[in-house]
């Protein structure tokens, strides 16, 4: 859950980098809420709280998104590679999951080697 917390702390922060785990568990935590969020919409016969939700952390599922691929990198402009349907999404998926730079990189320092902060 801290994860997720750090994720929205940092809402419009697009510089620096992410972790592998700080976006994974932010990602896991978002689509959980988002399920439960969409089950209480269809028990309560609407649709507002999976929309209130997903308009509220837009920002921060994009922000962390671009810190994601600092880590390996790569211009925070990767992110349009997404509305390419099907592989654009693939090639995404790839880069959020390869693992980032070890040491320093153009977008700042190796966040595993940072103090942890809380």
């Amino acid at each position: 859950m801290n994860w997720y917390l750090a994720v929205l702390k940092k809402y419009v922060t697009f510089s620096g980098r992410a972790r592998r785990k700080e976006y994974w568990m932010f990602a896991l935590f978002s689509t959980v809420i988002s399920i439960v969020l969409t089950a209480a919409d269809s028990a309560l016969d609407i649709s507002l709280l999976s929309l209130v939700y997903s308009l509220a952390v837009l920002l921060p599922s994009l922000a962390v998104t671009v810190r994601r691929l600092h880590d390996t990198d790569r211009s925070g402009w990767w992110i349009l590679i997404g509305i390419v349907p099907i592989l654009g999404w693939i090639a995404l998926l790839v880069f959020t999951v390869l693992e980032g730079d070890q040491g320093d990189n153009a977008h700042g320092p190796n966040p595993k080697l940072a103090p942890a902060q809380a």
